[in-house]
């Protein structure tokens, strides 16, 4: 078998057990397939994912689906005002030996899984939300002098509501850009609505099928990174990330007038990495542009901050991305 016939099996082996686990999400969630595609991506790709939606729309129950469709360790932490580091990264106990002897032992915290739903996550202390830190980033907990590594594969799938404020905390931006993809859960339409009533009201309830474990998950994730990113995609990747950067080389009128701060290197990363899910899924062993205009809303809408002047004329930061997707070319002169 030749490399690129070889490839290509790869590819159509990836494409179809990200269905197997599509189809069993799908026998509890109706819709949101773009939220499902979202959350899916972050998972094969390796990141953490943020999911924004008003109460009722299905967020947690995502989560725990997915869960359930994975043969991963589960854990869930519900975010209150009162919860402390400790609560989530464990503490170190005296406990008595069987000689009769005391000694610390260190008690680990629920954040010792390998999918966290951190449920209501912008109503935790600032104290409390740092403790999550390292472990999104480096995937490992540092107590009393000790580091302990956390199993992987390692997701971090948070919720929040974004109106009702009284009593939370916004996340700081070391954390939003910790997320790889922020998600916005919207409103059911009308057939799926009938659907979601029709599922939930007739005493039916349906078990997801566990199709995926983490060695498998670990699998896909190094065939992602695999996917080639040719020069000139890359390029117009990394000029879509500068054109958020106020005064910058790419900058367009939209991001000088309403941005504050633009993306991180981690936006580029991000993008990069989401678009090979998107060529894959599409059957194809190279990103393309459109693989990367695909991925640009979830990926820098919580990278980039709005300015006083955006705040006051109702101006979102989707609405300036888009405007810089429309402005930024493809090509530019030379290449």
């Amino acid at each position: 078998m030749s490399i690129a016939d070889s490839i290509e099996k790869r590819a159509q082996q990836f494409v179809e057990r990200y269905a197997a686990v599509r189809e069993q999400l799908g026998r509890v969630i109706v819709g949101h397939d773009d939220i499902i595609h979202g959350v899916l991506t972050c998972m094969f790709v390796g990141g953490h994912c943020l999911l924004e939606g008003v109460p009722g729309l299905g967020k947690t129950l995502l989560v725990r689906t997915l869960a359930q469709t994975l043969n991963l360790d589960f854990s869930r932490i519900q975010f209150t005002p009162d919860l402390m580091p400790a609560d989530i990264l464990g503490t170190n106990m005296v406990v008595e030996t069987p000689d009769g002897k005391r000694v610390f032992e260190f008690q680990k915290g629920p954040i010792f899984t390998q999918i966290l739903l951190a449920d209501e996550i912008n109503r935790a202390t600032p104290k409390t939300q740092s403790a999550m830190l390292e472990t999104m980033q480096e995937g490992s907990v540092s107590v009393a002098g000790h580091v302990f590594k956390l199993e992987q594969p390692f997701f971090v799938l948070a919720t929040q509501n974004p109106i009702e404020q009284e009593g939370t905390y916004p996340l700081p931006e070391a954390q939003l850009d910790r997320f790889m993809f922020k998600l916005v859960v919207g409103y059911s339409n009308h057939a799926e609505l009938s659907e979601i009533v029709h599922r939930t009201t007739g005493g039916v309830h349906v078990e997801p099928a566990k199709v995926m474990d983490g060695e498998e998950i670990r699998g896909w994730q190094q065939l992602v990174r695999e996917v080639i990113l040719a020069q000139h995609v890359q390029e117009y990747l990394v000029r879509l990330v500068l054109a958020t950067h106020p005064d910058g080389e790419y900058s367009i009128d939209a991001t000088n007038k309403y941005l504050r701060w633009g993306s991180s290197p981690r936006g580029a990363q991000t993008l990069a990495l989401a678009a090979k899910v998107r060529a894959l899924l599409s059957g194809r062993y190279n990103v393309s542009f459109e693989d990367v205009r695909r991925v640009y809303l979830p990926s820098l809408r919580h990278r980039v901050i709005l300015n006083f002047e955006a705040l006051a004329e109702g101006i979102d930061t989707d609405q300036v991305l888009l405007e810089i997707l429309e402005k930024i070319p493809e090509k530019v002169q030379g290449q």
